[in-house]
Parts: structure tokens; C-alpha cells; sequence
């Protein structure tokens, strides 16, 4: 009986050092999240903002509010006075 116990005991941390990373490593890291379709550098569009779209994650954010809110701010943009284009410096 008691022979039982230790090996189970014995199989349990063999498990438990495995999911840890002990053991072989784990399978490279995917990432499947979309690239983001926003210029990383220089001034934003109201274009741009009607682009991005946000991964689906559980316990994410509400995609209708998001695209409301990114709809609202590309709106703003394209009324705001001497918009610069894309690739354009801003003018001061």
C-alpha cells in the first residue's frame, strides 16, 4: 500500500515538472492575433481607424462598442481642421 502511495506521489511531480517546463520543452509560441493595420509611425487617419480590427479574446471587450468608439474618433478626425495626410509631417 504504502509503495502505491510514494509512486503516485512520485508520478504527480513528474507531472507537475513538466507542465512546468522542466521537463522537454513546450512547442514554440503562435501567435495568432492579426497585425495591427495602423501606421506604427507618424499621424493617424480617420482611414486608419476605420481599419483596425481587435482579436476576439474571451472575457474581451464588446466589438460594437469598440468599432462605435473607432467610428466616432475616425469621424472627429476627418472633420478636424488642416488634417495632415498620410506621410505628411503635422503642421504646428
Amino acid at each position: 500500500m504504502w509503495f502505491f502511495a510514494i509512486l503516485i506521489v512520485l508520478a504527480l511531480g513528474g507531472i507537475a515538472l513538466v507542465a512546468a517546463g522542466r521537463g522537454a520543452p513546450l512547442a514554440d509560441v503562435y501567435d495568432d492575433r492579426p497585425d495591427a493595420t495602423v501606421p506604427a509611425t507618424g499621424p493617424l487617419r480617420a482611414e486608419d481607424l476605420r481599419r483596425v480590427r481587435f482579436s476576439l479574446a474571451l472575457r474581451g471587450y464588446r466589438m460594437s462598442e469598440v468599432d462605435a468608439l473607432l467610428d466616432r474618433l475616425a469621424g472627429e478626425l476627418e472633420k478636424a481642421p488642416g488634417q495632415p495626410e498620410h506621410g505628411e509631417e503635422p503642421t504646428a
